[in-house]
């Protein structure tokens, strides 16, 4: 399979241009202020990128595995792929003719037009939680159709991190801060104590660290 098969497999989701309001007044402070933010269109995966999908570029790239790769709790083809540095993902999203989606871009798509729900499909968190990678698809989907942002994997995006990128985030299409230590995640993620992150929750990782509950979404310009 080579990446044009990849991308698509992958069943991308359009998301209209528009405005959303970001962020969460009852969250850290560094998903504050809320703010209202205009983006222009895009694609994005209706789910992470899949083991299956991993091992497709592996076999094309000779790229090395990622860490966890031959051990039985995270080697099934529709476990999402985890183990991931920013650097392995976004080697792995320009192989399959995509990219990273930006911290605006992810929140945007997992609300999914519910403005004020905690989560991207309503208002309260789901009564189980896993113990390693779900296959996917695992949560329930939002208005899109989008599932496993939350509970599931930590999500690599785009941006460099800054806590206090909100009060000067620019309004239109913003990419996050010029440079930085880390580089923004999202969607919480299996390994945690409380993996049904909201929404609007902001994390971040060094770009060079690679866990088992981190991976990726696709996302691509319309």
């Amino acid at each position: 399979m080579n990446a044009r098969a990849i991308i698509r497999d992958v069943e991308l989701v359009h998301v209209d241009a528009g405005a959303f309001r970001m962020g969460w007044d009852g969250g850290h402070p560094s998903e504050r202020p809320v703010h209202e933010v205009w983006l222009a269109a895009f694609l994005i995966a209706r789910t992470p990128v899949t083991n299956a999908d991993f091992a497709a570029y592996l076999d094309a790239t000779g790229a090395s595995p990622p860490p966890f790769w031959t051990r039985p709790e995270f080697a099934r083809p529709r476990q999402p792929v985890v183990g991931l540095s920013w650097d392995d993902a976004t080697a792995f999203a320009a192989w399959a003719g995509a990219r990273l989606p930006t911290e605006a871009e992810w929140e945007k798509a997992a609300r999914g037009g519910l403005a004020d729900a905690r989560w991207p499909w309503g208002d309260a968190p789901p009564a189980t939680r896993f113990t390693a990678p779900p296959d996917i698809p695992a949560t329930p989907p939002n208005p899109l159709g989008l599932t496993d942002l939350s509970g599931v994997c930590h999500e690599w995006c785009a941006d460099w991190y800054d806590d206090a990128f909100y009060a000067v985030s620019p309004p239109e299409n913003p990419r996050g801060p010029a440079r930085g230590a880390r580089r923004v995640s999202r969607g919480g993620a299996w390994r945690h104590a409380n993996p049904w992150s909201p929404v609007a929750h902001r994390s971040s990782l060094p770009p060079n660290l690679r866990y088992s509950d981190y991976g990726l979404r696709l996302a691509r310009d319309t």
